[in-house]
């Protein structure tokens, strides 16, 4: 059985604002990344933009249809296994009946899901996993209109070691996240998010309310990709 691994990344300078996206594609030997741009545009965007693309290659050449998808974003990782079960049974509408942000991405993720098994990981952003940090170049280069030579060509030639992930932070083990010291809290009430440094503080603003969101972060990465995802939903 043939495997394509897949490593995404997106930015945007600004939100919005102008953004980029990269994606590596390792398949039978092979790499090949890709990128693009967007001139106003939001990073959850540009996140989605990066695997949907890198994905759509696939389903078009049907080479193969396994995949592992390295990702850093919670936005896409839930949107993809999660909300977009709900959102196509509601019309692609959210909770609060408002249009889902970036539905035309979703939709065209929804088609490709559908002729793919996906098998998805959550790391973090910036943790030294070497193909997502190179993503990270390429989606910050076309942000800032100044893209890099993209690779394309057989795997033992190519500069990074996308085999290492040994710094690796998937969010499979609960457990083990919750023995991570906390960067902040996070609490969101009616729309309106407040940080907090304690449980404590925390605790207290969503003691007793109703539909009251909180969570722990354990970097600013992951207090962003937090703040994403309730936006995204």
């Amino acid at each position: 059985m043939k495997i394509a691994t897949i490593f995404t990344d997106g930015a945007s300078r600004g939100n919005p604002g102008p953004g980029g996206w990269g994606s590596i594609i390792s398949f039978n030997g092979e790499i090949l990344e890709i990128g693009g741009r967007e001139s106003k545009t939001t990073n959850n965007r540009m996140e989605l933009t990066a695997v949907t693309s890198a994905l759509s290659g696939l389903v078009e050449t049907k080479k193969t249809e396994n995949v592992i998808i390295f990702t850093d974003s919670s936005y896409v990782l839930n949107g993809s296994t999660k909300w977009i079960h709900g959102w196509k049974r509601n019309d692609w509408k959210k909770q609060d009946k408002s249009e889902v942000l970036n539905k035309d991405l979703w939709e065209k993720m929804d088609f490709l899901l559908e002729n793919l098994n996906v098998e998805w990981n959550l790391v973090a952003g910036h943790a030294g996993v070497a193909g997502n940090e190179r993503c990270d170049v390429i989606a910050t280069s076309f942000a800032d209109n100044n893209p890099i030579d993209l690779y394309s060509g057989p795997a033992d030639k190519y500069f990074v070691d996308i085999k290492n992930i040994a710094p690796l932070a998937v969010n499979k083990d609960a457990k083990n996240r919750a023995k991570t010291k906390a960067y902040s809290y996070l609490s969101l009430i009616n729309g309106e998010l407040v940080k907090h440094s304690t449980w404590a503080e925390c605790e207290e603003r969503v003691r007793g309310v109703k539909g009251a969101k909180y969570r722990k972060s354990i970097s600013p990465q992951d207090e962003m990709d937090i703040i994403a995802e309730w936006n995204g939903k």
